[in-house]
């Protein structure tokens, strides 16, 4: 019997032409050192670049910049590569005849001094150690079939234990993963109140369910002083925060029951849970919100929504998603997922508005 000599395609390299093999290698070396941009970012926050720049008065020049971070002497002749790299990935600006540094919209965000409070502390919780660890254990999850509770998240394979646990376990870490949120919702709060306030219209009491430090709640009643706001969460959390007599701190559980209100506020909440889990507290906010009146609002991203039509912003609303992944069992949903989870909790209309970044608010009716 003569063997009938399979065909095989050619090597795909050898499809390219010679300016898409160009092409294709620069966005392939771009892409496997991507890594670098966020570590770069992480490294200029420790170093208090971009407050350094503010303090110059928005304009420093290399010799400025290296009396003032705290790096030694046989580091700053290291400094310049660093800040060309800045520069290059947009974080700061430099003017290529005065050698001058100054901020980006970016970089303005991460000033901290004195009365300005930026994003410094938001981007270090997410740039930590243990979230690094856990997305270079993607793979290895990927390719696991235990199907136990110990890998059902990259985090919890390469850790041992989910983020709570670890929190409970480094002191640092929960610092910072209680800082990190919190000036990131004084940001969107801010935003949300002075450009969406008629969310909150006719609204005479709202409850933020698992609303940690209170932070949000606190800018709504601020904001609102006829609504009578309330924080509720696990016991823990609720008496680690001192009362200030702005908002009520109510002890419980969202998965067992939610205090009655016109609205229940959930804000980075959802996205941590699979379909099953969000539908139980929908559920619940379902039974305790008035058929007239009553609503629910939800601070989330809606992957493909009208405030990601460009590339860079689908692809940020993917790379939560894959964050989600790693560090949660939740995960990013477009419309459709969102309404699917919505109609089996009950409720019979919603609706969405863009509002800062990858974020969204929905409205959500019984």
């Amino acid at each position: 019997m003569v063997e009938t000599q399979q065909s095989v395609p050619p090597v795909p390299k050898a499809t390219l032409s010679n300016e898409e093999c160009l092409q294709a290698h620069v966005e392939l070396w771009n892409l496997t050192y991507s890594y670098l941009k966020s570590m770069a970012l992480d490294c200029a926050i420790k170093l208090g670049i971009p407050t350094a720049i503010y303090r110059c008065g928005c304009a420093a020049s290399l010799p400025d910049l290296l009396a003032t971070i705290p790096v030694p002497d046989s580091k700053k002749p290291h400094l310049p590569r660093l800040m060309r790299f800045l520069a290059a990935i947009g974080i700061v600006t430099v003017e290529a005849a005065s050698g001058i540094y100054g901020l980006t919209p970016v970089s303005r965000l991460l000033v901290d001094d004195n009365s300005v409070q930026g994003l410094s502390s938001f981007v270090l919780s997410q740039t930590n150690k243990y979230h690094v660890t856990a997305a270079l254990s993607l793979p290895d999850w990927f390719m696991s079939d235990e199907g136990t509770a110990s890998v059902d998240m990259p985090f919890r394979m390469a850790h041992g234990m989910d983020p709570q646990g670890v929190m409970a376990r480094d002191p640092k870490i929960n610092q910072l993963l209680n800082d990190g949120p919190t000036v990131d919702t004084d940001l969107v709060m801010d935003f949300i109140l002075t450009n969406c306030g008629e969310v909150f219209e006719g609204v005479t009491s709202l409850v933020d369910a698992t609303g940690e430090t209170g932070t949000a709640a606190r800018a709504i009643a601020k904001a609102f002083p006829r609504i009578k706001c309330s924080v509720f969460d696990l016991a823990n959390i609720i008496k680690s925060v001192p009362a200030d007599g702005v908002v009520e701190d109510i002890i419980g559980d969202m998965m067992e029951s939610i205090p009655p209100t016109d609205a229940v506020f959930l804000k980075y909440v959802l996205h941590d849970w699979d379909d099953n889990i969000c539908v139980k507290i929908l559920k619940q906010c379902n039974k305790v919100i008035p058929e007239s009146g009553g609503k629910v609002i939800i601070v989330d991203s809606v992957v493909g929504s009208t405030n990601s039509n460009s590339k860079a912003m689908f692809e940020g609303h993917v790379l939560l998603d894959l964050l989600m992944m790693v560090v949660t069992a939740g995960k990013e949903r477009d419309e459709q997922e969102w309404r699917k989870i919505f109609m089996d909790a009950g409720f019979s209309n919603y609706k969405t508005k863009p509002v800062l970044g990858f974020l969204s608010i929905i409205e959500l009716y019984p």
